[in-house]
């Protein structure tokens, strides 16, 4: 397929098509848009990446900060980024919103910019980028997503074991009401988590409380559900966040509750924080940096035609002071 192919399609000169597709300024928006769409269709935007002497692939991130070290997506980036430097990719980190989405195709994009594959990061299936990757031919890597399409791979950290190790810890520590306070419910990890959470207490002997159970976001739900699990009796909360879990202590405190004397609490992914609350925070610690340089050996294998379906890392329990015995209640 050759930019011929394109011209014949549009009924177009050859000579518009390869403006169109390097940016030229003569061109309109809109020709230029319907040029790089119909390559897009045709299967143009891999035979062009392929051809490129250094391979160039993007980071897409949306509903996620990377700015600094205490945020959730900043070793992400820098392990991808420090994995591709090692061999010699260049990488581009692109926020994007869904206006910008709606502005541009996915496929359009990664053609415009001349890239061969991306890793995307934050986005909710409601997304418009999400709904092109079902029928995508340009590799990608998903954070914490799946989408069924040998072009697109799937990165994490396996929740099932994480959330198990968690609940294991409680209930060893004799709790026997353990509240979940979930991430947010249109997505998939939280739905893992939820069903992960449910397993685990069975596992463990223990009966899921469906009221002990709840979907936040950030550090000011645990306003709104703290008081309410423990009016269900909980001793212990898990939460699906470092910052989900700040909150909950904030909250115990106002309500004049010790940790971990009266509740336990515990987060999840192991940011800087963690280790900086008061009293310090057990979680569960996901490997960031780690997850950044397993997204670039996916996207390396998907760019050279190995059809991965996905990469999951083991998680890991971090004991600190926010987890006691449970208290005995008369």
């Amino acid at each position: 397929m050759t930019i011929r192919d394109i011209a014949q399609r549009l009924g177009i000169a050859v000579s518009t098509v390869s403006k169109g597709l390097n940016g030229a300024p003569d061109v309109s928006a809109e020709t230029r848009q319907l040029v790089l769409d119909t390559a897009v269709e045709m299967g143009y935007a891999a035979k062009r990446a392929r051809r490129q002497a250094q391979p160039k692939v993007c980071v897409l991130v949306e509903n996620m900060e990377y700015a600094n070290i205490g945020q959730f997506g900043y070793e992400i980036v820098a392990g991808f980024r420090l994995a591709a430097a090692a061999r010699g990719w260049a990488v581009d980190v692109l926020p994007t919103t869904p206006e910008a989405q709606a502005r541009t195709k996915y496929g359009s994009l990664l053609l415009e910019g001349g890239y061969g594959g991306a890793f995307i990061l934050g986005l909710t299936p409601q997304d418009a980028y999400m709904r092109a990757l079902a029928g995508t031919g340009t590799p990608t890597v998903l954070l914490d997503n799946c989408v069924p399409n040998a072009s697109v791979g799937y990165v994490g950290t396996d929740s099932w074991e994480g959330v198990e190790l968690g609940v294991r810890h409680l209930a060893g520590l004799g709790h026997r009401k353990i509240a979940f306070l979930n991430g947010t419910r249109d997505s998939m990890v939280s739905e893992e988590r939820r069903l992960a959470f449910l397993h685990a207490t069975w596992l463990c002997g223990l009966s899921a409380d469906e009221r002990m159970m709840a979907y936040g976001y950030g550090q000011n739900c645990a306003r709104e559900y703290v008081p309410h699990f423990l009016a269900q009796g909980a001793t212990a909360i898990l939460c699906a966040s470092d910052g989900i879990a700040r909150g909950v202590l904030a909250e115990l405190r106002r309500l004049g509750l010790r940790v971990p004397g009266d509740v336990s609490v515990m987060g999840y992914d192991d940011l800087p924080l963690a280790a900086g609350c008061e009293p310090p925070l057990t979680t569960i610690r996901q490997d960031r940096l780690a997850l950044g340089k397993s997204a670039f050996s996916l996207l390396d294998s998907l760019m050279n035609g190995v059809a991965v379906s996905k990469v999951l890392l083991r998680p890991q329990l971090i004991v600190r002071e926010s987890t006691g015995p449970a208290p005995v209640r008369k």
